[in-house]
This record gives C-alpha cells, structure tokens and sequence, in this order.
C-alpha cells in the first residue's frame, strides 16, 4: 500500500503490552526462550485505606508467561512497585490485574493465545504448552477455565437453537465406569443452510432418563421454541422428547433407517451363510464374497457385480437373502429420490408391505418391519422437514473422535466435554474478534 502511514517503531504496542498496562524497559534471551523486562505505568501510589500518599519500599519480580513472540516462548519479568502508607501503615503493591488476574500465571494475551490455538486451531495442550514455555497442567487448567468462563458459559449460547440432534457417543474405551454419553447437537444451522452444526452439550449416560433430565434443566423459553429432534432408533430418546417438548416433531433419520435395514440385511447372510455352509464366511463362499455387493445401491453397481449377484440369487437356498436385499434396496432408493412427496410414498409403500403378510423364514425382514412400522410416523416426517438428518451428529462425532487421538486420550470425563465444546461448540467465529 503506497499511501500507507506508518507511526514510529514501538515495542510494547508490538509486543501488546499497552493494554495490559505494562512498559517494556529491557531484553534477556536465554536458552529457548524470551525474558522482557517490564515495569507497571500506573504508579499507583495512594494509600487503599486512607488515601495518604504511600512511600515507596522496594519493588518485587513477578514472572508471567505471555504470548509467544519470534518462534521463542516469552516470559514478562514485572518489577511490581511495593508501597507503605505512613500514617495507617497499610502496605500495598501496583495493580497488574490488567495484565494477570490474581494468582495467575498468564497474561492477558497469553490466555487468549492459548484458547487461540486449541479452538481454531486444534492444537493439543502438550503442543501449545511447548509453544509458550511452561507446564502442561498450567495450560490446561487455564484453557478449561477461560474456555467455561468466556465461551461455554455464555448465557445466550442456546439463543435461537429450534432443531436439536441427539446422539450416543462412546468417549472412553478403557472399560473402567460409564464409557457412553448423550451428545445434543444445534442442528438449526444445518435446516436453515447458514452454517455447520455446533455441539450444545455432552451428558453422561445413555439412557431415555439423561436426555429426559437435561432437557428439564433448560429453561422453558428454549424447551417451547425447539421444533424438531432428529435421532437414531432408540426409543427412549423419542419418549423424552414427546414427555418434555411435546411441540417437538421427532425424526428418525435417513442413516440410522439404512442401517437398520443393512444390519437385517446382514443377519440374514449370515444365518442363511451358517445353514448352508456350516460355518462362518470364509473366502471362496458365494455369500461371503458378495457381502459388500450387497451394501451398494443398485445404481452405483457394475456389470460384474449384477453378474455375481444375479449367479448367488439364482440358487435356492439362497432366497432369503435375495428377499432382505430388495427391501433394503427399495429403502435406499427412495431416500434417494429427490421428489420428496414421492419418496415418502415408496417409503411408506415399504413399511405397509412388511407390516402385511411375510413368510415365517424371513425372520430379519419380520423384526425390521416390526420397527418401522411402530417409528413409522418419526420416519417419514424425515421428507416433510428437510435438512433434519443426525448426519451432522455423526460428523461430530467424527470430530470428537480426532480430538480424542491429538489428546492420546482423556481420563478426565468433565475436562473431555469442555475440550468437547471448545472443539465443535461452534466458537471460532466467536474468538476471532478477540484476537490481536
């Protein structure tokens, strides 16, 4: 930029000191990391009790961390002015709480650095720790401590959330204590088309009570204005929905309604693989070698793949399977269509046929029906809301599940949700602002 202009050279703006009421007055590089001398601008020299003017009596160092600057950690070496009041004895120090809050370890910046770097930029706590030069449990607490206070307890966090998801997630695999929790997720984003999914709140448990609980515990105005609530199969997610936001339409989602059908898909290959055969699959076996055939849609499906399965279909024994794969692909073909109203027919078509008459051998089939038929109302109002898929909560699951590896692991329930939230709670476009 030609025109720009440009102001003297000034280190403590450059360094941010000027907000944190700070003056930088010296430099010490030492191995590995930065040391600025700073001193306090604010004298602060009347006396807090009687308002005498104080006398000075020496002056106190006080290190803080602070953001990393030239690819060095930094540390502010604060000479803290001390003060004694000649008529009340009273003995006080300079004010430093605009750079460090009281027995902090922190700056100001550094915080905000930190929270920086783990929310947008998905770093682990280890990483940043090495970045700003000090121990990996004073930066944790720091970052779940100004993460809850500026971010995740953010009373208007819940504003204008209309369709929520929810969903089980496994967050522990040690098998020590409840390893499953319920996710809720912000779908509105998602059905309105203006952004990602963020995640609400991570609850523990699995059961319809947890979900029943926490929707007790949010406050009426955010109860009486959800709309809808996407889920898998589980009923007891729909009975907490229908006990607590009765207004609520709930909907059973295309992913989990496919995998129900390809899970009975595969128990029938199965059972029918070990009356045949005698034994589990193994390479060689017709059923075996076409049990990923069977998972693709009719469309997506090549010359050699309708051979093979028309040669294993042709067999007898192997009607059963023939049966479950034309339900499972008619359900895949009408989500599939994009006429909606037609679609929700050939759905609907689907679930009256297998509530009908079917043959005592086709035993998946049978329980499959039984399923969508008692869920068939939350499957087919799927196609009269569109954008309601706990799709995105699978996608945030995904997300946690990255978070869990960069973190080799949580032992900690309470700080996994915070580092839950901080990760896909939605606050980037939030922080950025506070950034300098």
């Amino acid at each position: 930029m030609p025109n720009a202009t440009f102001s003297p050279p000034d280190f403590d703006a450059f360094c941010g000191l000027e907000g944190l009421g700070l003056t930088a007055v010296g430099q010490r590089l030492e191995a590995g990391r930065a040391v600025l001398e700073c001193r306090v601008t604010d004298p602060d020299q009347w006396c807090r009790h009687c308002g005498q003017l104080g006398v000075p009596r020496g002056t106190v160092a006080r290190m803080i961390v602070h953001a990393p600057f030239g690819w060095r950690p930094t540390m502010l070496q604060v000479r803290v002015r001390r003060y004694r009041c000649v008529d009340c004895c009273t003995v006080w120090r300079q004010d430093i709480s605009k750079a460090v809050a009281a027995r902090g370890k922190l700056s100001r910046d550094a915080i905000y650095w930190t929270l920086k770097s783990v929310v947008i930029d998905r770093m682990s706590i280890a990483r940043v720790a090495e970045n700003v030069g000090t121990a990996w449990h004073t930066v944790n607490d720091t970052v779940l401590e100004a993460g809850s206070e500026l971010l995740i307890n953010d009373p208007h966090r819940f504003d204008g959330v209309r369709v929520i998801g929810v969903d089980e997630h496994v967050w522990s695999h040690t098998g020590r204590g409840s390893k499953y929790v319920n996710v809720i997720i912000d779908l509105t984003p998602i059905r309105d088309g203006t952004g990602p999914s963020r995640l609400l709140d991570m609850v523990p448990g699995r059961s319809k009570k947890v979900f029943k609980t926490w929707l007790q515990e949010q406050k009426p105005v955010f109860r009486d204005r959800i709309e809808t609530v996407a889920m898998d199969g589980f009923t007891g997610f729909e009975t907490a929905a229908t006990e607590e936001i009765p207004q609520a339409t709930a909907v059973m989602d295309p992913f989990h309604v496919v995998a129900l059908a390809g899970d009975a898909l595969d128990r029938c290959r199965q059972r029918i693989q070990q009356v045949t055969c005698g034994h589990r699959g193994r390479s060689g076996d017709p059923l075996y070698g076409i049990r990923r055939v069977l998972r693709t849609g009719v469309d997506l499906l090549t010359d050699r793949q309708c051979d093979r399965l028309s040669s294993v279909f042709a067999a007898d024994e192997h009607a059963a399977v023939n049966a479950t794969w034309g339900i499972y692909q008619r359900i895949v073909e009408a989500y599939r269509n994009p006429d909606r109203a037609a679609a929700k027919q050939q759905l609907a078509a689907v679930i009256r046929d297998l509530a009908g008459e079917v043959p005592p051998s086709l035993t998946e089939i049978i329980t499959l029906g039984r399923t969508l038929k008692r869920r068939a109302e939350d499957v087919l109002a799927y196609f009269d809301r569109p954008g309601t898929s706990n799709g995105p909560t699978e996608a945030i699951n995904g997300r946690l599940e990255h978070l869990r590896g960069t973190a080799l692991g949580f032992r900690n329930l309470a700080h996994y949700i915070i580092r839950s939230l901080l990760d896909t709670g939605g606050f980037r476009p939030l922080l950025h602002p506070q950034m300098r």
